[in-house]
Parts: structure tokens; C-alpha cells; sequence
């Protein structure tokens, strides 16, 4: 065990404060691990990993001096994001002649003329109505903290490295506000909750709202909703708390965790008392995490086999199966129904149930589509088994942003994904058109929130975020990344940079 100073050197204060203020190091606009969102652990770096970071390095070098601009200048241009994937079309099993080509392995429609061509990279500048509908973020001065927990979990994330002195910092309202809505393209989102009783939330309700309600004036419109959570399991007082979440805090939809103290929605009773709560109070919106399973819970209650036993007997109520199902243990391939984990359970409780493609039944990409992103052959399976059996019009896009950081790599990766030929052929999956995936960045969910997208697209083109996002497109040198590591600037933040790197080496 490390012995903690009490007492550094004055040198020691000056080394730190220096190396925070070097440049951090140029890293891919798409991640090439994982990483975590808290529910799992992250993954090693595997010899791909390795492999993609020097290729991706190397090609950086090569093509910024050959365009006369710096390495991070390429590195945040569209060009830099196409030599990204192409990349991950190269190391991760495809090739970039045939991604997403006829007969060719599942990737990106990326090229290697767009790694020197920004003209070439339409692409990759969207346009489509992004509608967020899985995101978070904490209130770091939270007494949540007082007991930890979580606090090792936020850790974990990849945002946890923004450079904040208290890395907790780096999850708060005003990084979550410019990454999610400077920093990527999304119009809308909802800001959502983690499974914890009231008062010992990393994000209660009222700060939720109090984020919502600062968004929308910036942008004097509708562009952040929340959710309500709800813990069925912990009694008659959470099912009571529900009507002042919905008449205070005005709150548009419900979350649950069943595979937190092992529930599940068709109970009757813990999970149809929530529901009829739900439908006598009108916010028949619930949305429940599925699929990520950790900590060895019951897999009843983390599977979405309860979903396809409640959705038919409450028609009016929609079902939201956030990550749908998915876990990262699984190899994802064609549907079988004789699987007991990942995607083919929500796929199987789907066809079980009859509920069909205008069902009241929506997958949810959370999580699951970042964690693919490196994964195409996967990735295109679980794509392509949710447009066969629950339809183009029954698939949400989400990203659980702010712990992944901002979640424009997922947009773009989700651009230029394509299905090959060979496995519309196959399996008989549908090619990803522009129309199917507009509908899944963000028209579905508009339709199930109740958001009117001409008249949200129109009051947000001028609002003070999409102001500020404009000038940081026009202007490039504006634009700041999420990391911030200037050191400590006072004696306070001094006694609190040596707390945290007690027992580190000086």
C-alpha cells in the first residue's frame, strides 16, 4: 500500500500543473475500444485495437502533411472521420473496397478518396432530425457522493477523462449541454436517470428538470425532455410519488431497472400496479432497461420477455426496451429463437406475442449501437433483426451520452453503416436508405414524445445553441474539445489536486 504525502515539494506542484497544461494527445473521432457506460466492465484492448490506433496514426501523419494542415485540423475534419472508418472497415474484418457494397462484408460507406476530399464526405454532414432519447448526466455536488458507489462506476466512462481536476465535474450539466448540443448534431434529447432511491440519485428529478428547463429557454423551444424514475420494488410509496413527478416536474416518460432487485413488469404485483399508475395518470410512455446485464443478476428480469407479455394486454401504453436486450457477452448473429440472451430475446418475445411492426413494442440503441460500432458484422445483424421483426418505424436512436463523451462519433458512424448485399440476401434484411435512417436518428421518437419536427427545426435554427455551434463550424479555431487540464488555479484547488493524487508518484 502506497504511502499518502502530506506535504510535496513545491516542484512537485509545478510538474503537475505543467503536464496539465500539455496538449493532450490526438485521438480518433471514433473510438476504436468500447470503453464502458458503467454497466459492464470495459473491455482490453485487443491487438485490433492496437493495430487501428498505429494504422490510424500513421495515415493521420501522411494525409494532413500531404493537405498542409496540422494533425488535429485533419483529425476534426470530415476527412478525419472517414480515415477513422475506413480504418475500422480495414482491421475489424472488412474491407474498404466492399463495405457496404454489393457482396461485401457489413461496414462503412467510406472510401479512401474521402481521406483527402472534404467535398466527398456529404455523408458524413447528415442534416437528418436527431432525436436523443437515452442520455444522462450528474449533479457532482450531489449527496449521493457522500456514499460513493456510482461515483466508481462514472469512472469507468470515457467522459471521466474530459481533464476536470475532480473528474466527476466532467459529467455535470454544463459539459453535458455543450456535448450533446454544440458538439454534435442532435436537435433533441431526453435526459434520463439511474436506478436509485430519491435523495441519493447521482441526478434526482427537480435537477433534471432544472437542466430541461435551461436548455429550452437557450433554445425557446422544446429541445430537452425528462424522464421519471421509478422503482416498483421498493413499495406503495414509489407508485404514490409518481403523480408529483408527472404534476411538478412535468416529466414525459417513466424509467425502470427490473434487473436492479430482480422484478419484472408483468408481476402482478410490483409491475402491473406501475403500469396502471402509469395509465391512470396519462404519461403512458414507460421505458425499461433491458439487456447489460452485470453483477451475475437474475436474466428473468433483465431479458424483455416480460415486455411481450405486457404489451398486448395494455395496447395503449408504449414500450421503450432500452438497448434492446442486447448484451456484450453475446455474439450476435442471424435470429434464433431458441437463444436465451442478447437481441433474439426482445426478437422472440415480439413474434411470441404478436405484437407486429405497428405494435406498441420500440428497440432502443443505447449502448448497444457504440458497442457494435467496431463490431460490423454484429452490428449489421442486430440492425437488420430488428427492421425485419419490429419494423423501420419501431426503432429509437440513443446513445447514452454524456458517458461516452459527446456522441457525434456514434452519428457519424450510423451515416455511412451499411448492410451488405450478401446479407440483405440472406437473411433478407432491408438496406439501410436514407429514409429508414432518418426515421431511426430521430422522426420515430418525435412521434412517440409528441415533438413536432418542422416546427422544432424551425424554432432551434436560431437559438443561442445552434448560434454557438454555427460559429464553431465557421470558425474551427473556436471549437474546444471536451478535455480541460489547466491544474490548480488557487490554494483550495491546490489542497484538493493533492487530495485526489494522494499516493500517487510525485
Amino acid at each position: 500500500m502506497k504511502t499518502a504525502v502530506v506535504t510535496p515539494s513545491a516542484a512537485r506542484y509545478h510538474r503537475a500543473v505543467k503536464k496539465s497544461s500539455h496538449e493532450p494527445p490526438i485521438e480518433s473521432p471514433i473510438p476504436f475500444r468500447t470503453g464502458s457506460n458503467g454497466e459492464f466492465d470495459p473491455p482490453p484492448p485487443t491487438k485490433r485495437d492496437r493495430i487501428a490506433e498505429e494504422i490510424f496514426h500513421r495515415l493521420v501523419a501522411e494525409k494532413s502533411r500531404r493537405l498542409g494542415l496540422s494533425r488535429r485540423e485533419f483529425v476534426s475534419s470530415t476527412m478525419g472521420t472517414a480515415t477513422a472508418l475506413c480504418v475500422i472497415n480495414q482491421v475489424y474484418g472488412c474491407s474498404s473496397e466492399n463495405a457496404g457494397g454489393a457482396g461485401g462484408d457489413a461496414g462503412f460507406d467510406v472510401d479512401a478518396g474521402m481521406m483527402l476530399d472534404a467535398g466527398a464526405c456529404e455523408a458524413l454532414q447528415g442534416g437528418e432530425f436527431i432525436f436523443d432519447v437515452q442520455t444522462h448526466h450528474v449533479n457532482p455536488n450531489g449527496a449521493w457522493r457522500e456514499g460513493g458507489g456510482f461515483e466508481g462506476a462514472l469512472a469507468m466512462f470515457p467522459q471521466s477523462g474530459c481533464g476536470e481536476m475532480d473528474f466527476v465535474d466532467c459529467f455535470d450539466a454544463d459539459h453535458y449541454i455543450r456535448e450533446l448540443f454544440v458538439n454534435s448534431d442532435t436537435s433533441v434529447a431526453v435526459l434520463s436517470q439511474v436506478p436509485a432511491v430519491p435523495g441519493n440519485n447521482p441526478l434526482e428529478t427537480d435537477e433534471a428538470a432544472a437542466t430541461r428547463e435551461i436548455v429550452n429557454c437557450l433554445a425557446d423551444s422544446k429541445r430537452l425532455v425528462i424522464h421519471g424514475i421509478v422503482l416498483p420494488d421498493q413499495g406503495q410509496a414509489q407508485l404514490d410519488g409518481m403523480q408529483a413527478l408527472k404534476e411538478e416536474q412535468e416529466i414525459a416518460a417513466w424509467k425502470v431497472y427490473t434487473q436492479f432487485n430482480s422484478w419484472r413488469l408483468d408481476d402482478e404485483a410490483i409491475g402491473i400496479p406501475f403500469i396502471e399508475k402509469a395509465r391512470e395518470l396519462d404519461v403512458k410512455l414507460i421505458c425499461a432497461h433491458k439487456g447489460l446485464s452485470l453483477f451475475g443478476l437474475d436474466p428473468a428480469t433483465t431479458t424483455p420477455e416480460d415486455i411481450g407479455v405486457v404489451a398486448p394486454r395494455y395496447p395503449d401504453v408504449n414500450f421503450l426496451v432500452y438497448h434492446s436486450g442486447y448484451e456484450r457477452s453475446v455474439e450476435e448473429g442471424p435470429y434464433d429463437p431458441t437463444s436465451l440472451q442478447g437481441v433474439d430475446t426482445l426478437v422472440k418475445a415480439v413474434l411470441d406475442n404478436g405484437i407486429g411492426k405497428q405494435g406498441n413494442v420500440y428497440a432502443e440503441l443505447g449502448s448497444t449501437w457504440r458497442l457494435l460500432m467496431t463490431q460490423p458484422t454484429q452490428a449489421a445483424h442486430v440492425l437488420g433483426k430488428l427492421l425485419v421483426n419490429l419494423g423501420e418505424d419501431r426503432i429509437l436512436w440513443g446513445t447514452d451520452s454524456i458517458w461516452y463523451g459527446s456522441p457525434q462519433d456514434q452519428i457519424n458512424a450510423f451515416r455511412t453503416f451499411q448492410i451488405p448485399q450478401s446479407m440483405q440476401d440472406e437473411y433478407g434484411y432491408p438496406a439501410l436508405s436514407d429514409e429508414i435512417r432518418a426515421k431511426i436518428l430521430g422522426l420515430n421518437a418525435a412521434g412517440v414524445y409528441g415533438i413536432d419536427v418542422d416546427a422544432t427545426r424551425c424554432a432551434i435554427a436560431g437559438d443561442d445553441v445552434s448560434l454557438a455551434k454555427a460559429a464553431i463550424e465557421a470558425d474551427p479555431s473556436l471549437k474546444r474539445p471536451s478535455y480541460r487540464k489547466h491544474g490548480p488555479q488557487t490554494r483550495r484547488e491546490f489542497l484538493k489536486y493533492l487530495k485526489l493524487h494522494e499516493g500517487s508518484p510525485g
